[in-house]
């Protein structure tokens, strides 16, 4: 994530939605602003699954939910717990199928002290 930010945005749909911490982001010059902006980061993913998305709620579009959780630690701040659930969905081509970010959304976890 570091070392090609101004990349990333090529993962997501021209469509698609970011929500970070409850801020909702959309448009890939919005989302390439959202990223550069961020501190040097540190993730450790201790979790991840993938579960297909039915037919009925994507209207016949392949779709698959990622959800991950792991920490985090950004360049100047103590390191934190995270959630992020993705929704990848498939753009068909003749020649390929390319996954594109539908739906992202981070959440930092703070637990009560």
């Amino acid at each position: 994530m570091d070392k090609r930010r101004r990349v990333l945005t090529k993962l997501y749909l021209d469509t698609a939605n970011l929500v970070w911490n409850g801020n909702a982001i959309s448009g890939h010059q919005a989302l390439a602003e959202c990223f550069e902006m961020l501190p040097s980061s540190e993730f450790q993913v201790n979790m991840l699954d993938c579960q297909p998305v039915h037919e009925q709620a994507t209207q016949g579009q392949t779709t698959v939910l990622v959800v991950t959780c792991g920490t985090v630690k950004f360049e100047g701040n103590k390191q934190r717990y995270f959630n992020q659930n993705f929704l990848l969905t498939a753009q068909v081509a003749p020649q390929n199928t390319v996954w594109k970010i539908a739906s992202d959304c981070f959440h930092f976890q703070d637990w009560a002290s």
